[in-house]
């Protein structure tokens, strides 16, 4: 398999850059002053689509039409940020796409998936669904582009850690939430070149804890049922084969639960002023546990993958009481 390295990430940003945001890195004082570290966040809900995963997606779009094979069709498969990420690629190179997602899909990304000119068609289930798209993947002309087991999809998620560390010097450590890995391995290849001093690690949920039983057993583990999470980012079912490549290779991983992923996404929209996915706000379980073991003062940076939230997923984020629930750190 290719090892895919600073190059082919650098070579993604140029393909993308014309067409997405430079997002912000924000930080809050008050955070930083109670846990005594100096914390930065790339906030890539402020990327078009509200979500990091049109860089993988446009990237990937983009690839295909510098090569000279653009396809007739584009296909994908998603639970939501990716199905807007892909119907937005396919759009701007006005190319026609259809995305299978599961029916417990967001509404909120079902409905911009649509705006965005991409005809879906929801599934029994995510397993459904990935099987509806390898089939449609086998028409002639047609190209599947999968969420996260992409080696362009990888690059493309990896240019939001590129320009994070293009412009903070001396990171600790870098965390970044994990659902197949897309995310977290770009972010492996674009840290270990940039700042190889710096630690990568990944968080997922509990409840769909596949890629921490993967990192710890060394081989891809997948699990028996879809997963029932609120981090609806992480509801994968495995992950790849080429993302594993990396993520086996991170430097640590942890596990979030429901309750914890929910406590900081309510404490991150009120300490950053922004709206916050339950999939970004549970990569700090993972930072809060990792400083713990920390006797000096580390400077961490966490990509916050999106912000797209629907209205239900709200109501069950403060219907929690996380002013007299302390997390387990």
């Amino acid at each position: 398999m290719k090892q895919l390295t600073l190059q082919n990430i650098i070579a993604a940003k140029n393909r993308i850059d014309k067409y997405i945001n430079k997002t912000p890195i924000l930080k809050s004082d008050t955070l930083n002053r109670l846990l005594g570290h100096e914390i930065y966040f790339k906030a890539e809900g402020f990327q078009k689509i509200g979500a990091f995963k049109i860089r993988g997606g446009l990237n990937t779009v983009a690839w295909l039409i510098e090569n000279g094979k653009p396809p007739d069709h584009i296909v994908a498969n998603s639970s939501g940020n990716h199905a807007q990420a892909v119907a937005l690629a396919s759009k701007i190179f006005n190319i026609p796409s259809t995305i299978y997602m599961p029916n417990n899909v967001s509404k909120v990304k079902a409905q911009a998936t649509l705006a965005y000119g991409a005809n879906i068609e929801l599934c029994e289930n995510r397993i459904i669904a990935d099987q509806k798209v390898f089939i449609s993947s086998k028409e002639k002309d047609t190209y599947w582009i999968p969420p996260y087991n992409h080696e362009q999809v990888v690059c493309g998620q990896g240019t939001a850690a590129y320009e994070a560390l293009k412009e903070l010097e001396n990171i600790n450590a870098v965390f970044a939430p994990c659902g197949g890995g897309g995310l977290l391995s770009g972010t492996f290849i674009a840290a270990k070149e940039l700042s190889p001093k710096s630690k990568v690690i990944g968080v997922e949920p509990k409840n769909a804890n596949d890629a921490l039983r993967s990192y710890k057993t060394g081989t891809i583990q997948k699990l028996s049922i879809p997963p029932t999470t609120i981090a609806d980012g992480a509801r994968t079912m495995s992950v790849g084969e080429i993302t594993f490549e990396y993520l086996k290779r991170l430097d640590d991983f942890y596990e979030a639960s429901e309750k914890d992923i929910i406590y900081w996404t309510q404490w991150l929209t009120h300490l950053l002023k922004i709206q916050i996915e339950p999939t970004s706000a549970m990569a700090m379980v993972g930072v809060t546990k990792w400083l713990k073991s920390q006797k000096d003062k580390q400077r961490v940076l966490v990509i916050l993958s999106g912000s797209n939230i629907d209205n239900e997923t709200m109501k069950n984020i403060w219907t929690t009481d996380c002013l007299t629930y302390l997390p387990t750190l």
